[in-house]
């Protein structure tokens, strides 16, 4: 799987990463509840998944992504759009 943080890098990780789906259905669940302090850090910490464990890709491999994780300086009322129902990784 291939995913895009939004004005940084493409990352690929393994198909089916359980673990990045359990932390975009953490951001979904905060933004439903409109809590902005648990948007913030459950935000970052996929981010920050994504970062740590993905291998980056180079700058000259050109590869669709499958996932593209809005900009990590992103707010909570402006990301509603994207994290609502299955949020950005389908179940």
């Amino acid at each position: 799987m291939i995913v895009r943080i939004s004005g940084e890098d493409q990352y690929r990780l393994p198909d089916g990463d359980g673990r990045l789906n359990e932390l975009d259905n953490a951001v979904v669940a905060a933004v439903q509840s409109d809590d902005a302090q648990r948007f913030q850090s459950s935000f970052a910490a996929l981010l920050d998944y994504v970062r740590s464990n993905g291998e980056r890709l180079g700058d000259e491999e050109l590869i669709g992504s499958d996932v593209i994780i809005p900009p990590s300086d992103l707010t909570l009322a402006e990301v509603e759009a994207d994290f609502r129902g299955e949020g950005l990784i389908p179940d």
